[in-house]
């Protein structure tokens, strides 16, 4: 899903960290202008630096679960400056939660047709050498965190792999000529006069990205100057252009690094988003992963600060986010790697050009004056860039031929950058944390090595899984029936649990017990009995009766598509007097897959204990 330009006013990669005082014996102060506020807001539990995406999520999450926060954001203004550009499937399940969100992203997203291809060309006007259709059915399978350097955390990873210059314009005369000519979302322009990766942010408003890459100290950004940047431009287009409007210009170096903790401070300091991790922007996993990150946590903070449980819970954030951001970064790294081949394929290896500028940087540095560096590193790449000369790269040319044939061979194999990763999306699982695994559930991550190419998500109701979507028909004997995802069940107002069962005498029995140990455990639970298509008109009061004194309850009818006939069970590789405990954030806590084993009680103890990491009294 695109973000439409509305959204960009979250400040695309954020730089979100929370501090948290569980116990409130020292009280945060909130500031505004110097001045402090006052009232009862002057004293708050939860301080969140950033105003990026992540920042803002998570203090919508809290607030709507009744937890007061500030929220600190140095810049006086929104950043102009587009960024992300790509919500994926998890995240926009994660903003059904956020009252309108979902609605209004759809009702201002462009039509897809507008922002579905990526392209490849030597000029925009010029010829297309490739693209691919991202929507396409698939058969196949805060980065500069002052918070975190004041607490000596340090990144871990791949630093510096590759410096770019970012340049925003404006043109309505080069969106309409796309829209007519060839629509799409990326554009990567190869050609002997300049190479760079164009984002089309919004096509009708002739609003615009250009990446190019950037090699300082030879190059500097006063060399970048607005003339410079239209004539770059110009020469990516391949036809003149009148009402270029260059608006800001920023350079910015991709890393692929992870915290080496999330958590510190005796858990009063949460990093999350970019403060946590940083990725290449290949694949949009950056705004997203933050986004999942701020939807783990939440829960967990209002868990801690009204007393529900110890603070020792914000502990399991970090065990279960830290895994899924290594796991991403990989993803990124290798998706970037895809993205490489397709200029290594045309004679332009980006690793040839690295190596270059570091030997620049070293030993030539010494000898060589400033000037002489930067002309012989202009020198250097204007060669490489012959091999992009029309007479070379052509069918008619023999070498031009193969390095063609290579590139349509990288791109209808899938092997260039992709844009959807349903089954990392979807699929991620929890191995460890505020979970409780069964006999049966693998100990292994079900996600294989990151390869960079589309996979189908598989539903799963192993502990740590994503509950799996289903539609059902919500049951109530007074209204109408209204179809919603199983993943609409689980609340986002209030901290509270989800007990799924079958209505059967034994699960119904199962259930009252869960109900009265998580009434002992202080958190609410509410039991959803799911029917099978046409079996709830024999039972006139529903669940009613078979749950007394458990009132938290509802009753909803599966839905089965025609192309796929599996139950609400088979789906999920259980029986129906099987049970699956879900977690306030959609992930499964705890499942019995067939039945529970010995006393249910003292089991249902032991979960709710391993989940909320406390002990009854």
């Amino acid at each position: 899903m695109e973000v439409p330009k509305l959204l960009e006013t979250w400040r695309g990669f954020c730089r979100t960290r929370i501090q948290l005082n569980p116990l409130r014996t020292t009280p945060i102060r909130c500031y505004s202008n110097v001045k402090e506020s006052g009232g009862d807001d002057a004293i708050l539990p939860v301080l969140i630096v950033g105003a990026g995406p992540i920042g803002l999520v998570l203090s919508i999450l809290l607030t709507k679960l009744g937890i007061k926060c500030a929220v600190l954001e140095k810049n006086m203004s929104f950043s102009q400056h587009p960024q992300a550009h790509f919500i994926n499937n998890r995240s926009m399940e994660i903003f059904r939660k956020l009252d309108g969100l979902v609605e209004d992203i759809q009702r201002l997203q462009p039509p897809v047709d507008l922002w579905r291809k990526f392209v490849y060309c030597t000029s925009l006007s010029g010829p297309i050498l490739g693209s691919v259709d991202h929507m396409q059915p698939q058969g196949s399978d805060g980065a500069g965190s002052t918070v975190r350097k004041l607490m000596g955390i340090n990144m871990n990873g791949k630093r510096d792999l590759q410096k770019l210059i970012s340049i925003h314009f404006l043109s309505r005369d080069l969106g309409e000529y796309l829209l007519c000519q060839r629509p799409g979302m990326l554009f990567f322009i190869f050609n002997s006069e300049a190479i760079g990766v164009l984002v089309a942010h919004d096509l009708k408003q002739g609003e615009f990205v250009l990446q190019i890459p950037f090699y300082p100290p030879q190059q500097r950004m006063e060399d970048f100057s607005s003339e410079v940047c239209k004539e770059i431009i110009l020469k990516l287009v391949g036809q003149k252009l009148e009402d270029v409007s260059v608006k800001d210009v920023k350079p910015w170096v991709m890393h692929a690094e992870v915290a080496e903790q999330f958590v510190s401070c005796d858990n009063r300091v949460i990093l999350v988003g970019d403060a946590a991790h940083r990725f290449p922007p290949a694949g949009g996993f950056g705004m997203n992963t933050g986004i999942q990150d701020a939807h783990n946590l939440a829960w967990k903070l209002a868990c801690a600060i009204n007393g529900v449980t110890s603070t020792s819970l914000i502990q399991t954030y970090e065990m279960e986010r830290r895994p899924i951001a290594h796991f991403n970064t990989e993803l990124s790294v290798n998706n970037f790697k895809a993205a490489m081949s397709v200029p290594t394929a045309l004679g332009l290896d980006p690793t040839v050009a690295n190596t270059v500028h570091r030997v620049i940087n070293g030993a030539v540095a010494s000898i060589l004056p400033s000037g002489l560096q930067k002309a012989l590193l202009e020198g250097i790449f204007t060669v490489g860039r012959v091999q992009l000369w029309q007479p070379i790269l052509s069918e008619t040319n023999p070498l031009g031929s193969s390095r063609l044939s290579k590139l349509r061979t990288i791109l209808n194999e899938g092997k260039s950058l992709q844009l959807q990763f349903p089954a990392e999306d979807l699929g991620f699982r929890y191995l460890e944390g505020a979970l409780v695994l069964d006999s049966s559930s693998e100990k292994v991550n079900k996600i294989h090595a990151s390869t960079g190419r589309r996979r189908d998500y598989v539903p799963s109701s192993e502990p740590g899984s994503r509950l799996p979507h289903m539609n059902v028909r919500v049951l109530n004997i007074s209204s109408d029936k209204v179809t919603v995802s199983t993943l609409d069940l689980v609340n986002g107002n209030i901290i509270e649990f989800l007990l799924i069962i079958a209505p059967m005498r034994e699960s119904y029995k199962f259930a009252r017990v869960c109900c009265g140990v998580a009434q002992r455990f202080k958190v609410s639970l509410q039991v959803c009995v799911m029917w099978p298509p046409g079996s709830f008109t024999e039972y006139k009061d529903g669940s009613k009766v078979a749950l007394h004194p458990c009132s938290n309850f509802i009753d909803v009818e599966e839905i089965r598509r025609s192309e796929i006939r599996s139950s609400w069970w088979e789906m999920c590789q259980m029986t129906d007097k099987g049970a699956i405990l879900v977690r306030p954030d959609d992930h499964i806590a705890w499942r019995a897959k067939s039945e529970v084993f010995g006393n249910p009680v003292v089991e249902m103890e032991r979960v709710f204990s391993l989940i909320l990491q406390k002990k009854l009294d």
